[in-house]
């Protein structure tokens, strides 16, 4: 658990950012001068539905995916004089092996409360996840820039009462 707590490590918190926040901004400064020499491009992040609500344990998580969706809308703007367009991705729950292998008895429990409360109840499937980034990539997005898309089952619709 990452909580905001007097027992929390601040060596896995620093860890958590570098992976997420950090490898988020290297990898678009990796990208950005062949993109400006190539005459632009399309960059898109990937953050979560953390970036926008937080999740209660998660607290260097979520701070690295609210990063992401701040590090976008900077770069959209810094970017789009060279025909770059940045934007973020915000998946909710996703089938992964990661999640796959963690789920014991208490996340399972969570897992069910987390599909009931979201309107079409099911997780994400990789591949649904990776057509709004491929489309996003592509030129048929070419409007948009520094804009957040949200994957997630509905779940940020609202309560589910």
């Amino acid at each position: 658990m990452h909580r905001v707590d007097p027992d929390a490590e601040p060596a896995e918190f620093r860890r958590i950012l570098e992976v997420n926040a950090v490898g988020c901004w290297l990898g678009m400064k990796a990208v950005i001068e062949p993109m400006k020499a190539a005459g632009g491009g399309s960059i898109v992040n990937i953050s979560s539905i953390e970036g926008f609500t937080g999740a209660e344990g998660l607290s260097a998580y979520s701070a690295s995916k609210f990063a992401i969706r701040g590090m976008t809308k900077v770069a959209a703007r810094e970017l789009a004089r060279f025909g770059i367009r940045v934007n973020s991705v915000h998946p909710g729950g996703v089938v992964t092996r990661m999640i796959v292998d963690s789920l014991g008895d208490r996340e399972a429990s969570q897992g069910e409360a987390f599909l009931r409360a979201m309107p079409l109840a099911r997780f994400a499937e990789p591949v649904e996840i990776s057509r709004l980034v491929a489309y996003l990539a592509s030129d048929e997005s070419s409007y948009s820039t520094g804009s957040e898309f949200v994957a997630d089952g509905g779940l940020l619709s609202g309560p589910g009462y």
